[in-house]
């Protein structure tokens, strides 16, 4: 599958070139020529034998972009000044800060927000802990947390080279939710240091996030926190995913006229995303799931099945989906399918394996960058396609998710997450998408929709409160952010 020039590789180049003549020209042609995107062409300095220009153009790939400044190189009267990679740019020094929310300007406001004042403040909570909600960042606060173990597609690069992405994931929850997340990079991969750091610093938090914690590891320290927290607690690799799939997927199925119970959904990927995905499937009526890893189809005969952490993960898939007991290989399962998912690795199907799916098959391709399937090819026979990408229709993001499903926690002030919460924010989430609006290509909304964060918080919002005082503090409005 070729890949399209994206501003993820983007770099902004400064020359000077003759002020007479085609160079200017020559600059577009040669960007171009090369496969890249000019995508900004701005004339900085001008003089009567000199324009110096900065042009930024979008690559496929760091070597394509240097490949691309070598051939500006050899245009006739060009000089290459400064390359500046933009991407690199936006994250020096980070992406994110802390500000407070009062100016502090002379020794009044210095002996309220500081000594002596606050300490009134502390024995308040001292005396009602629960005060912490309403007179802390404490009511609007989640920790983002990661060992670096699993970081994007990336494999385990460690704690360090995870805090940009945690930086990110901050910026997410602010703009999107107004909530103030804290990256926080912990420089263990042991699930009892996990648990027990997380354990130590949640009093300060309203909830946590767990992020790129890798499997089966993520499980037991999501249960275990889960266990010991009266806050809720998280894992959107797992469960974010798993909402916007089963959103998704409620959305195709208007599409194609199917009911969720009369499916036949074969699955590639058995790691946190995949196991995540299923349990909400089966959760919302999914009768007859297979799933299949690298090594083919689970079933209960498989001989991998036996004790430790992964090979529980496969027992529990094994026994809770495949009924007809189907055996084989992923190409051989998919055939006769009504819907493939795929979170699991690229190029794993064909079109010719797509077009052996049953009528009106739906195919969401979630690895990235480079899905199961072309999704060129999959269109081809399949009636609805979705995947991880945002250079085609129907992109599934994590991030139309979690920062709506915290707001709805925070507000709710609830003490745990769980499926009733997460089956309604996929409700919630496909219900953005009107009847007028749907179609093959826009079956779940844009990151950018403004109605999708409010309508996701608001579901779970009131799913937790539905649950009584025991979940989530009743009667209480929405926390300002």
């Amino acid at each position: 599958m070729a890949t399209a020039p994206s501003v993820s590789y983007s770099i902004t180049v400064r020359l000077e070139v003759p002020a007479s003549g085609t160079a200017v020209s020559q600059l577009t042609t040669a960007v171009e020529s090369s496969g890249g995107s000019v995508t900004g062409l701005d004339v900085t300095a001008s003089g009567h034998e000199k324009l110096r220009i900065d042009v930024t153009v979008a690559a496929t790939s760091t070597a394509h972009a240097d490949e691309i400044v070598s051939k500006l190189r050899t245009i006739d009267g060009v000089a290459i000044g400064k390359v500046s990679d933009r991407t690199f740019l936006m994250h020096l020094g980070g992406k994110i800060e802390m500000q407070s929310k009062h100016p502090i300007r002379n020794r009044d406001d210095l002996s309220m927000v500081y000594t002596p004042g606050v300490a009134r403040v502390c024995m308040a909570i001292a005396e009602n802990p629960e005060d912490a909600r309403r007179l802390t960042i404490k009511r609007n606060s989640v920790a983002v947390v990661t060992d670096g173990s699993a970081v994007l597609g990336l494999g385990n690069i460690g704690p360090k080279a995870a805090l940009p992405v945690m930086e990110g994931k901050a910026a997410l929850f602010k703009r999107f939710a107004g909530i103030d997340a804290w990256p926080l990079c912990l420089d263990t991969q042991d699930p009892d240091q996990i648990v027990e750091i997380v354990k130590a610093i949640a009093p300060g938090f309203a909830g946590i996030n767990l992020e790129d914690i890798s499997a089966p590891r993520c499980f037991e320290i999501e249960a275990r926190l889960r266990e010991a927290l009266d806050i809720p607690v998280f894992h959107d690799d797992q469960h974010g995913t798993a909402i916007v799939v089963l959103a998704a997927l409620t959305n195709a199925l208007r599409c194609v006229g199917k009911e969720m119970d009369a499916l036949r959904v074969v699955m590639s990927g058995a790691g946190a995303a995949g196991t995540a995905i299923l349990k909400l499937l089966l959760a919302a009526g999914v009768k007859h799931a297979v799933v299949a890893d690298i090594h083919g189809v689970v079933h209960a005969a498989r001989e991998d099945l036996v004790s430790g952490e992964a090979g529980e993960a496969l027992r529990w898939i094994a026994d809770n989906t495949n009924p007809e007991g189907v055996t084989g290989t992923l190409k051989e399962a998919v055939v006769g399918a009504d819907v493939f998912i795929g979170v699991s690795a690229p190029n794993v199907l064909d079109g010719t394996d797509i077009a052996r799916m049953a009528d009106g098959a739906i195919v969401f391709a979630l690895a990235n960058p480079d899905p199961e399937v072309d999704p060129a090819a999959a269109r081809e026979t399949a009636a609805v396609v979705a995947t991880g990408r945002s250079d085609f229709p129907n992109q599934i993001n994590n991030v139309l998710v979690f920062p709506g499903v915290f707001r709805g926690l925070l507000d709710a002030q609830s003490r745990t997450v769980n499926t009733e919460m997460m089956l309604a924010a996929a409700r919630a989430l496909a219900g953005v998408v009107g009847d007028h609006e749907l179609n093959p290509n826009y079956i779940i909304p844009s990151v950018f929709n403004d109605k999708v964060a409010g309508a996701v918080a608001g579901a779970v919002r009131d799913a937790a409160r539905a649950q009584g005082p025991s979940v989530a503090a009743a009667g209480r409005g929405p926390v300002p952010a």
